[in-house]
């Protein structure tokens, strides 16, 4: 490797996720880390203090205080296109709504990279749930690039499995400290083996995979499925409740979401048949299920559900796994249920906010459920008669419910 690329990770998104996982991983890992952000109190503050704690939320409360790390804001774009053409490293951690915008800041920072004779070709970590991440990105680099240009032998567009779960921090606990972040004590990065261009780093807690696609649809219809589960049933059941740990106190519903998650591991299962296990897959969501009961980390029904027409849609979790039994011809009913019980989810946040999108999710559904699966969760009327027809009954019961009429 050249001299000139120093160890550095340059880091778009200097959020939850981004400050809890990804920077702290590779600072952990003697990277200097630079993160890119458009949220100015953050990087000022990063700037300030080149330090931040993240507090790991257990039964027993640790924290780790992450170093060597400054910011850029995101909008100073000749800087960022100097960070990205000196990095050993890129990571992204926007969420899906944010890649399109920093997408043609990447690119210039590749076109500048590689104006040098021998340039080291450049890893792109894509830290976001995202099915087919990879795929959306190259397309969108292509679209910002010049013609002829060589993408694939220059860059390594990495998919990864985001596991790590990270409550939204409460007013309180920002006032107190900014760059603060919560996290559980999960720390393991799954991400693509084969996409990296260079040698992949030698960071504890990268674990990298062969069929990465296996362990992106494992993170997206086992760990986000069973997530959703619980809190769209949850709150059906359980209106006035707050926390994710609460809903699963009810050792019925409990009961229920594990079912459901076990149907989902059947349809893995017969996706992935050399990947997984039933024994590996069960005990993941034996797993998931004790995590998702950290009462310390104290992650809300409003975080978890809320997003509706993103969560919905026909490529996630719920949807997405429907899509995929109805391809290999097994039930889905359990998670049809949980689809369909997302449609009444309504938690606020602190202030007892919804998103506005989820208000505009509640205008598609106020034209009936036919309109949600249509539009939203990508069924058919035709090819998916049989999945709407089910879905009609079980919201006409889930209506009675709301109402007390059940």
């Amino acid at each position: 490797m050249t001299d000139k690329f120093q160890d550095k990770l340059v880091l778009f998104g200097a959020g939850k996720i981004g400050r809890s996982f990804i920077g702290q991983l590779f600072s952990r890992g003697g990277y200097e880390v630079v993160f890119i952000d458009v949220f100015r109190p953050v990087i000022e503050e990063l700037n300030l203090r080149h330090n931040y704690n993240v507090v790991i939320k257990s039964d027993v409360e640790t924290v780790i205080n992450i170093q060597n790390v400054r910011g850029v804001f995101g909008g100073d774009t000749e800087q960022v296109i100097g960070e990205i053409a000196t990095a050993r490293i890129v990571a992204v951690s926007v969420g899906q709504n944010g890649l399109k915008s920093i997408i043609p800041l990447i690119a210039k920072g590749l076109i500048k990279r590689f104006e040098t004779a021998d340039p080291e070709p450049l890893d792109i970590i894509i830290a976001e749930n995202l099915r087919n991440a990879a795929e959306f990105m190259n397309q969108e680099l292509k679209e910002n690039l010049p013609e002829g240009y060589p993408l694939e032998e220059r860059v390594g567009l990495v998919e990864t499995s985001i596991g790590k779960m990270v409550p939204i921090m409460l007013k309180k606990d920002m006032d107190e400290d900014i760059l603060q972040v919560f996290a559980e004590p999960y720390n393991t990065l799954i991400l693509d083996k084969r996409a990296f261009k260079n040698p992949i780093p030698i960071i504890e807690g990268l674990a990298p995979k062969e069929n990465m696609k296996a362990w992106v649809d494992r993170k997206l219809f086992i760990h986000n499925l069973g997530h959703a589960t619980a809190v769209y049933l949850g709150y059906l059941a359980h209106p006035d409740v707050t926390y994710l740990y609460e809903v699963l106190s009810d050792s019925q519903l409990k009961a229920i979401v594990r079912k459901t998650m076990l149907q989902a591991a059947d349809i893995l299962l017969a996706k992935y048949p050399e990947e997984f296990t039933l024994e590996s897959l069960t005990d993941h969501i034996d797993d998931l299920l004790r995590r998702f009961q950290n009462k310390a980390l104290g992650d809300t029904l409003f975080r978890v559900g809320c997003d509706l027409q993103r969560k919905l849609s026909a490529e996630d979790r719920l949807a997405g796994a429907i899509h995929l039994a109805f391809e290999l011809n097994l039930p889905s009913d359990l998670i049809l249920n949980a689809l369909v019980c997302g449609c009444h989810f309504g938690a606020t946040d602190e202030a007892g906010n919804r998103l506005q999108s989820d208000l505009e999710f509640d205008s598609i559904y106020a034209k009936g459920i036919k309109e949600v699966l249509t539009s939203i969760c990508g069924f058919e009327e035709v090819i998916h008669r049989e999945v709407i027809a089910k879905a009609i009954i079980l919201d006409d019961i889930e209506i009675q419910i709301k109402e007390g009429k059940m």
